[in-house]
């Protein structure tokens, strides 16, 4: 079992890395599991490398296999999505039954949904397609959780914890990116509020205090380290600690400093930035 001390490789800033190139690095930079996306499965299908030749090689590698991100449609509504919506194509390939098949198939622990066509859907939508969700996943006993997206349809941390809490599922929950939190306005005392046992993936990373002209070009060039920005990370691990969280700690930081960089380089940066800001947070003496 995966714990709060225990850091995840996320795989969607380094998709341009083959899945089995990153294994290696994800351990000697200390990981104990990394997170993939349905491409980064596929792309093994394609390669004749089979979703048990994975399972044994994470398992040389002393790796768990995390969260498949993400499913990309699963509202009603999507089907209407604008045809100039970001990602539009290939999100409306990542259906449940898709994601959900694929990963039980890979043995992973957990599968992100998020919205990102901009599609704002009715509380009782999405409750209802997120139940959906989590009983199709509950029948290879997997948990599914909502990222939510400050330039998505779902863009703060309350509106997908009224999701999750209207859907009423034992198996859904929540993942916790730090950018979206503090950059869609949500608060630390809103997740001191939220049940630990419900958030089940965290992701951190950093950035300056005053956000960019586009908050999605951002988000998937501009975040930084852990540590090198101005978000209350200190704030963000305690209040987890506090409310509970048992969800291990993703380091995702899309940056263009780090193109060029090896996968070793970006393992062991991710890393060494995390386990400093961890420890910061839970053995400082301003406690």
């Amino acid at each position: 079992m995966l714990g709060p001390s225990d850091l995840v490789l996320c795989g969607p800033p380094i998709a341009h890395i083959p899945l089995l190139d990153r294994l290696a690095p994800a351990q000697k930079a200390g990981f104990a599991a990394v997170s993939v996306t349905p491409g980064d499965l596929w792309a093994l299908d394609e390669q004749g490398v089979s979703l048990r030749d994975l399972s044994v090689r994470l398992s040389d590698h002393g790796l768990q296999l995390a969260e498949v991100d993400c499913i990309g449609c699963w509202l009603p509504s999507h089907a209407h999505a604008p045809a100039d919506a970001r990602f539009r194509e290939l999100l409306l390939t990542l259906t449940p039954e898709r994601v959900i098949d694929l990963a039980a198939q890979a043995g992973a622990r957990s599968v992100v949904a998020v919205e990102m066509m901009g599609v704002t859907p009715s509380l009782d939508e999405a409750a209802e397609a997120f139940a959906r969700i989590c009983d199709l996943a509950a029948e290879h006993d997997l948990p599914v959780h909502i990222e939510f997206l400050p330039f998505g349809g779902i863009a703060d941390l309350a509106a997908a914890w009224a999701i999750v809490e209207a859907a009423g599922r034992p198996n859904g929950g929540l993942t916790l990116d730090s950018w979206h939190l503090f950059r869609s306005g949500s608060t630390l005392q809103q997740l001191a509020a939220i049940p630990g046992e419900r958030i089940f993936t965290v992701q951190i990373n950093d950035a300056p205090a005053r956000p960019g002209a586009d908050l999605f070009e951002e988000t998937m060039t501009g975040r930084l380290l852990p540590g090198e920005g101005d978000f209350d990370l200190t704030g963000f691990i305690r209040t987890l600690d506090q409310i509970g969280s048992r969800a291990p700690i993703g380091v995702e930081v899309f940056s263009q400093t780090q193109a060029g960089a090896t996968m070793d380089q970006i393992s062991m940066a991710w890393a060494s930035s995390a386990r400093a800001t961890i420890e910061k947070a839970r053995n400082s003496d301003e406690r």
